[in-house]
């Protein structure tokens, strides 16, 4: 059963379909509903942020460079506030951790950059191997989305971040990223404004591309215009 405080307030999943989230008068800035939240409700709360794609075409295939994969798998979480919390819980509930100590957790993930994003990259036949070289896109999917794209930027030391580890059960085919992105552009404005609906994530490998996108949290709006009021230009 979700708590009384939670009934308010949802999150839109890629599907399309309302889970959980957090109420106004229980936003990420103050403490206390996800510390109640279930595992059940952890999980759910993580897979609405979280989406697939592909990059590369259905039908791509090897001609010549069998080096090089067809295509590749992509699944990409938004490690969203919520999704923090749900992450943090989640340990909360196994390592049997007190309540100020999965604070902490928190604290610590949400310090790691604007905004982190998981993604994960299964190669198709070829080499298996996922080349240095690919880029990975934030943006609003907007029709000048293009221009206000921000570049993420892979720091796999935070695999070690408990609260940066999502809340879906590790699969192993994948290769895992966790990449920063920035929610400010270069001239200090937030990366999403008001009537922004959609953010896009951009994966390009080897001149294939692909895409996932979600609905945009209140949360993220409000931690990307806290960053932009404060001055501090995007890196």
């Amino acid at each position: 059963m979700i708590p009384a405080i939670l009934i308010s307030a949802v999150l839109v999943s890629a599907s399309g379909e309302a889970v959980p989230g957090l109420s106004e008068a229980e936003s990420p800035k103050k403490q206390g509903a996800f510390l109640s939240w279930s595992d059940e409700q952890a999980v759910e709360i993580g897979k609405a942020m979280r989406a697939a794609g592909r990059v590369g075409g259905w039908f791509d295939a090897r001609v010549v460079h069998t080096e090089h994969s067809y295509n590749y798998k992509l699944r990409a979480t938004w490690l969203t506030p919520e999704v923090i919390r749900a992450s943090a819980r989640m340990h909360q509930l196994v390592e049997g951790m007190d309540d100020e100590t999965t604070m902490d957790l928190v604290e610590d993930a949400e310090g790691r950059g604007d905004t982190v994003i998981l993604v994960e990259i299964d190669p198709r036949e070829g080499s298996g191997i996922i080349p240095r070289e690919w880029v990975a896109l934030l943006r609003p999917k907007t029709d000048d989305g293009s221009e206000r794209a921000v570049q993420g930027v892979n720091k796999p030391q935070l695999r070690n971040v408990k609260a940066l580890s999502g809340t879906s059960r590790r699969d192993y085919a994948y290769d895992i990223f966790w990449l920063v992105f920035p929610l400010v552009r270069s001239d200090g404005a937030p990366l999403f404004r008001d009537g922004d609906r959609e953010a896009e994530l951009v994966v390009r490998i080897q001149g294939k591309e692909g895409r996932v996108a979600w609905s945009i949290p209140q949360s993220i709006r409000e931690r990307s215009r806290e960053i932009a009021s404060k001055g501090r230009p995007s890196p």
